[in-house]
């Protein structure tokens, strides 16, 4: 009989760990995920990042350029358009209101001006006189009066609105209400925890809407942080005039970009994996919100979300190279700098159907602040952080769950959309810890270019999503939420579970 010593045991073992890890290491490198070369990223971060594309703001050709772009890419590497689609490209609506250029309203002899004290929401070119009626926060049970013909006053959001999606989600359907109620004017007093230049400034520049141009009753916020403005005008007026040019609107067209990669298993391929990411910006000049220079007046948008678009486009390749056994969605959206509204039409006009779609993993972020790790919104909120973590350990990255946690980001990204109807999505984002110096110096600033990234970190992060996407997609276990979650009601009501 052989007998094993101490020491002989724990060679044998060691030795055994080190196959293991060799065997491991060496199946890695056989994968697509191990072939990307540096060049390649480099290629499209330059391209979709570069002057030329202006910022890729929604609504202009620069973005137009980067859609058409992730679509000829798509081609090229035989992803396929999804089924009943003539090609990848998914035509998102949106209305175009340009800014008022007067505005003024008057009650109790206080005149009040637009940009300053009030921001138009949405008017045609107006000049009347109106009684005012207090309506509490405009919902349907509020409305106890006629107001047909007079000027409407209305808490801001509601009792439950917290975040500036849901404030403004409210806002709109105010503006339905009170103008099937026939108000010559809706007026919230704006009292919500946003600061009011921020506010003023958001939504009183040029902005982009999901729909189509039409009319309705004129609907302006007041700076509600001002006592004395609650008081004018719940306690205070009773008549009022407004008067403004207006908001020139125009229709205009944008794109989500979607592809489809089948599966190789008879029965998973029916589940599919959403990978994402939006390839959208602010564009240049003053419509990019920051400070910039005569010589250099462009948001590249290196960071964001190129950084992602990027990811996704590596993953296009390498999965299909080497398909899972679930299929693929691939999803480049647009106009995620303007509200998420790409997601949000693509979540309320889905090209396959979304009880079939088990998990998103989605690319965004700010910026990267530390680049030994990749921070992942949500990682512990589904069962793949296993997955997520064992895909970047095997590019050199650690995992950091959940980078400052006060700024709520996972509700910041397109992944909440598609969360919010039930379907388990974080956010792979870029390696941070905090809002540091680092972000803040490129985070929707003009000095966000290529030639400011670092391509041996974007080369190790973009291998790292696409591997985590094949890993989940060859899941034995369909992806699902941790119990408890908050968005967990909403995959029962979505999967029947």
């Amino acid at each position: 009989m052989l007998k094993y010593s101490p020491k002989s045991l724990l060679a044998t073992t060691l030795i055994a760990a080190c196959v293991s890890l060799s065997a491991a290491a060496q199946s890695i490198k056989k994968l697509p995920e191990s072939q990307i070369q540096k060049a390649e990223v480099e290629l499209n971060m330059r391209f979709l990042a570069s002057d030329e594309l202006q910022g890729r703001r929604t609504g202009e050709q620069g973005n137009l350029v980067a859609a058409r772009y992730l679509a000829e890419q798509f081609r090229f590497l035989g992803v396929k358009p999804v089924t009943g689609q003539a090609d990848y490209l998914q035509p998102v609506p949106f209305v175009l209101q340009k800014m008022a250029k007067e505005g003024v309203l008057i009650a109790n002899g206080d005149t009040l001006n637009v940009g300053k004290e009030f921001v138009i929401l949405g008017s045609d070119a107006v000049d009347f006189s109106a009684d005012v009626v207090f309506v509490g926060y405009g919902q349907a049970a509020d409305y106890t009066k006629d107001v047909k013909g007079k000027i409407v006053v209305a808490q801001v959001g509601t009792p439950e609105s917290k975040t500036p999606q849901e404030i403004f989600a409210a806002s709109n359907e105010k503006r339905k209400l009170a103008t099937e109620k026939g108000a010559a004017l809706l007026i919230e007093l704006f009292t919500a925890q946003i600061p009011w230049g921020f506010a003023s400034r958001y939504f009183g520049n040029e902005k982009l809407s999901l729909g189509t141009a039409a009319s309705g009753t004129p609907h302006i916020w007041v700076n509600g942080q001002q006592k004395k403005y609650v008081d004018l005008f719940k306690n205070g007026a009773t008549s009022a005039t407004f008067r403004t040019s207006g908001r020139a609107q125009q229709n205009v067209m944008s794109y989500n970009v979607v592809g489809l990669i089948e599966g190789t298993d008879p029965v998973l391929k029916n589940e599919y994996i959403v990978v994402s990411a939006h390839f959208d910006h602010v564009g240049m000049g003053k419509k990019g919100g920051n400070t910039y220079t005569a010589a250099d007046s462009i948001f590249n948008g290196a960071r964001d979300n190129a950084f992602g678009t990027v990811a996704m486009l590596t993953a296009a390749k390498t999965l299909t190279l080497k398909p899972t056994k679930r299929s693929i969605l691939l999803i480049g959206y647009t106009a995620e700098e303007v509200g998420l509204l790409g997601s949000k039409y693509y979540s309320e006009h889905p090209l396959v159907p979304l009880k079939q779609c088990v998990f998103n993993l989605n690319s965004d972020g700010a910026g990267v602040g530390d680049r030994s790790i990749v921070s992942v919104i949500g990682l512990n909120r589904t069962n793949c952080n296993t997955e997520i973590e064992a895909a970047c350990k095997a590019f050199g990255l650690g995992v950091f769950a959940d980078p400052a946690p006060e700024q709520n980001l996972f509700d910041r990204s397109d992944n909440v959309n598609l969360a919010a109807k039930g379907i388990p999505a974080p956010d792979f984002a870029p390696g941070f810890k905090s809002f540091d110096g680092e972000i803040a110096q490129y985070y929707h600033q003009a000095a966000d270019n290529p030639e400011s990234v670092d391509f041996d970190y974007l080369l190790k992060f973009c291998q790292s999503f696409a591997y985590a996407a094949r890993l989940i997609a060859n899941k034995p276990i369909t992806p699902y939420w941790v119990a408890g979650d908050k968005y967990e009601p909403a995959a029962k009501a979505l999967y029947g579970k």
